[in-house]
């Protein structure tokens, strides 16, 4: 049997693999002890699983496989930032970045190859939208990581945080992320608290509501203007949730978890949504969210956009502006600026199966010119 038609057991949650184990006539408890050796310590032979019998071994490896993505190259930056590009199918690649503090290690994790919502100032977005990413594929970045970096589940924790803020919009692949953001949460998979598990979202309000059913995961949400002309402009997918729904939508979600708080990215870009004007926007807002934190992001310039990265005199005099009225803010260092690990700037070699990239170029061709 080919790979192709094996299954990889990444694609299944708990509850999955259990059935899937009845369905080989084995009893469920045996298709725990398989996902313990699969995230615990990071086994994807299944000769190594030593306290599975020998006759299931033999079922297994005929049937199924362990299949994390292909490593195509990592490289680390200076500041300790460590990036992965990873093989998918068919020429595309994803990237993963791990980016380590004193007290953390946080893995930034791609949901789609590519992304279908265009934000102005995103890199991954001059490359289109190619597909959304398995299960196996999004949970097995995880993997690669945890397995490069030494990481054992419940002992040595090199990776302590999961932001679903790579490539691609998570909720736009809502399924096989729920999935595998419940293996980065359970037990048997990689055991991270709820709090340390972060969906980012572009605004997608529908889908924010229905993953507040689905799954307790902490939320932050791309928000790089406080009003509606700019963030259209920005993030194209405001035309079709425009802020006041965003904001509810927020408000629905902290009801429903009175302890928690929602995180709102703002890259600042030079003249764009810098001035004091933009902060005095963004304060009026927060105050419909008290508790809810700004976080600011520098802008990372790539090659060919018209943005800039602001000062940091602007950067400060904003970040200011805001903690004087109140409002809880963080400035993002800039990391892995070496690597292009930086945000935005995850951009993979895809196979671009849009003409959105070579819009793009053609639209540059008189900066190039001389």
């Amino acid at each position: 049997m080919s790979q192709v038609e094996k299954v990889n057991l990444l694609d299944f949650d708990r509850q999955g693999l259990r059935d899937y184990f009845a369905q080989l006539g084995e009893k469920p408890y045996r298709a725990e002890q398989v996902m313990k050796w699969m995230y615990h310590h990071l086994v994807s032979d299944f000769e190594q699983m030593t306290d599975v019998g020998k006759a299931l071994r033999g079922k297994l490896s005929e049937v199924c496989y362990v299949g994390p993505p292909k490593t195509l190259f990592d490289k680390g930056a200076v500041d300790g930032t460590h990036k992965w590009l990873l093989g998918m199918d068919g020429g595309n690649a994803i990237e993963t970045v791990y980016i380590p503090e004193p007290t953390r290690g946080t893995l930034c994790v791609s949901s789609q190859v590519g992304c279908a919502l265009n934000c102005q100032f995103c890199s991954t977005a001059t490359q289109g939208f190619n597909r959304n990413l398995s299960t196996a594929e999004i949970i097995g970045q995880l993997w690669v990581a945890a397995k490069h970096l030494g990481n054992l589940t419940h002992q040595r924790r090199r990776i302590t945080n999961v932001v679903m803020m790579g490539m691609g919009e998570p909720l736009a692949n809502f399924d096989n992320v729920i999935k595998a953001m419940g293996l980065m949460r359970d037990d048997l998979g990689f055991g991270l608290a709820s709090k340390r598990v972060t969906l980012s979202t572009a605004g997608m309000v529908p889908m924010i509501d229905k993953l507040s059913d689905a799954m307790d995961v902490s939320l932050a949400v791309s928000l790089h203007a406080a009003n509606d002309e700019l963030r259209t402009e920005l993030v194209p997918l405001n035309k079709r949730y425009p802020i006041d729904e965003l904001i509810a939508c927020c408000q629905r979600w902290l009801a429903r978890r009175p302890r928690t708080s929602i995180t709102f990215e703002y890259t600042l870009m030079k003249g764009v949504n810098d001035q004091p004007l933009h902060a005095r926007q963004l304060i009026k807002l927060m105050r419909r969210l008290p508790n809810c934190k700004v976080n600011l992001i520098p802008f990372n310039p790539f090659p060919g956009t018209r943005y800039e990265r602001s000062e940091p005199e602007t950067i400060r005099d904003f970040q200011t502006q805001l903690l004087n009225a109140g409002v809880l803010t963080m400035l993002r260092r800039t990391r892995g600026d070496d690597i292009d690990a930086a945000c935005g700037q995850l951009k993979g070699q895809v196979l671009d199966r849009t003409r959105r990239q070579a819009e793009f170029l053609r639209s540059q061709e008189p900066l190039h010119a001389h």
